[in-house]
């Protein structure tokens, strides 16, 4: 059952940005290699770094969840998992090089995130423009290492 939905229009600027606990005041890695590019997500302590198709505005849908959702994987290009300890409970929604874009209270303890990724195919020429679709589903779930679920060939 969904706790709450909320739609996000994010500057994802170097194609990240970036899902944490603000109360951890995390660093954002900054030693990416391809396989992070290939996974669309890195992890860190207390973050999880979404990686776009596009370093644009994006439309990004966050869902809170009590449990697992179902998944359709023929409805997206690229889907894949990671866990995000919450130790304040808080989770905060950041552009790499912006501001914040939400905080929003979830209650302390790890959570599954899991980004679907759409529209990756619509990129126009020049990387611009697109009708690429982010959309975040976040529940309660014991820590487990990243995972791609449905892996985006170009």
């Amino acid at each position: 059952m969904s706790m709450m939905q909320r739609s996000y229009k994010i500057f994802a600027d170097y194609f990240q940005f970036y899902l944490w606990d603000p109360g951890a005041q995390p660093d954002a890695p900054t030693d990416y290699a391809a396989i992070d590019n290939q996974n669309r997500l890195k992890v860190g302590e207390n973050i999880v770094v979404v990686l776009p198709e596009r370093n644009m505005t994006v439309p990004v849908t966050i869902e809170l969840l009590d449990d697992e959702p179902e998944l359709d994987p023929a409805q997206w290009d690229h889907i894949a998992e990671a866990s995000l300890e919450l130790p304040s409970g808080r989770l905060e929604i950041h552009e790499c090089t912006g501001e914040s874009i939400d905080v929003l209270s979830l209650g302390e303890g790890c959570y599954r995130v899991r980004v679907c990724f759409s529209g990756l195919h619509t990129l126009s020429e020049n990387g611009l423009d697109g009708d690429d679709h982010y959309a975040i589903s976040l529940w309660p779930a014991p820590y487990t290492h990243l995972s791609v679920i449905k892996q985006f060939e170009r």
